[in-house]
Order: C-alpha cells, then sequence, then structure tokens
C-alpha cells in the first residue's frame, strides 16, 4: 500500500481538500484499495477541529466527499509515509526541519506543484485570509497537481486498475 501525506500549516483548508480529492480520483479510478492517504499541518492551530466552513463547502460543490478533523504532522509520519507533499514553500521548509529533528534526513519532501509541468516551485496559496473564490482556485490547482500526482505514482509503482 503506498502512503500520501498532504500537509499545509493549519490542516483545515488545503491539505484536507487535497486528501479529499486524492481519494475520490483513486476511488473513481477504482485503484483505491493501492493507496492509503491522510492530511496535517505543521502547525498545532486547529488540532481536532473540521475542516474549514469553506473548504467543506467548496468540497460539496464539487462532489467530494471530506471527512477529515485536524491534526499535526509528527514524528510517526516521516516513517509511515511514502509521500510527503507540502502546499508551500514554508511547510516544505519547516517539514525538512522536522525530518531532520526526527532522523529522517533521508526522506524526500515534495511540494506538491512540482509534478505539474510548468507549475514546479509554485506553491499552493492559502485561502484562509480571502473569500470563498480562493477555495475555489485551490480546488482547480489541487485538481490539476492530484492528477499529475497520480500519474506519476501509477507509473513508478505499475498501478492500474
Amino acid at each position: 500500500m503506498i502512503k500520501v501525506l498532504f500537509v499545509c500549516l493549519g490542516n483545515i483548508c488545503r491539505s484536507p481538500l487535497a486528501e479529499a480529492i486524492f481519494n475520490d480520483k483513486v476511488k473513481k479510478l477504482g485503484i483505491g484499495p493501492y493507496f492509503k492517504s491522510d492530511s496535517a499541518g505543521t502547525s498545532d492551530y486547529h488540532i481536532g477541529e473540521l475542516p474549514d466552513e469553506r473548504t467543506i463547502k467548496c468540497a460539496q460543490v464539487n462532489n467530494i466527499k471530506i471527512n477529515h478533523r485536524g491534526r499535526q504532522v509528527n514524528r510517526i509520519d516521516f516513517r509511515e509515509f511514502d509521500y510527503i507533499l507540502a502546499m508551500d514553500h514554508q511547510n516544505l521548509q519547516n517539514l525538512n526541519l522536522m525530518k531532520s529533528k526526527y532522523g529522517f534526513e533521508q526522506k524526500e519532501i515534495f511540494l506538491i506543484r512540482d509534478f505539474v509541468e510548468g507549475s514546479q516551485g509554485n506553491p499552493v496559496p492559502d485561502p484562509y485570509y480571502g473569500g470563498e473564490e480562493g477555495f475555489h482556485e485551490i480546488y482547480r490547482i489541487l485538481d490539476e497537481a492530484i492528477d499529475h500526482f497520480l500519474n506519476t505514482i501509477q507509473e513508478r509503482h505499475q498501478i492500474y486498475a
């Protein structure tokens, strides 16, 4: 089983939406049993909370089921997850500091948009301080990035429905 962790700052906007989109896609492709996914935040701001109501609404508008409670990245995540995908540079930096602290220096952490040709190095913007339109924009960005990530993973691991 391939384990994928999506990471943002508070784990109530971008990463739970990415997790939900990912789960929906692997289910529709008929490859769900090959994957386990989760999401987490590098901060402890929203531990135990439901996703932001705008995240939930955006998922519903796109017929995506979202079921998550905020949690913080921990030491076990670096051991358990095969792919850790950060939403932006600050969280990538935080994850790289954490992996060194926990003794997982060799663990590769990716920016989620690095799988999209022409978008490598670009962050998924944090929509938290904006309106609903920002959540729809990150949905579009995540939808595209996850398609590319899944294509890469399916090819790398020879997973086909």
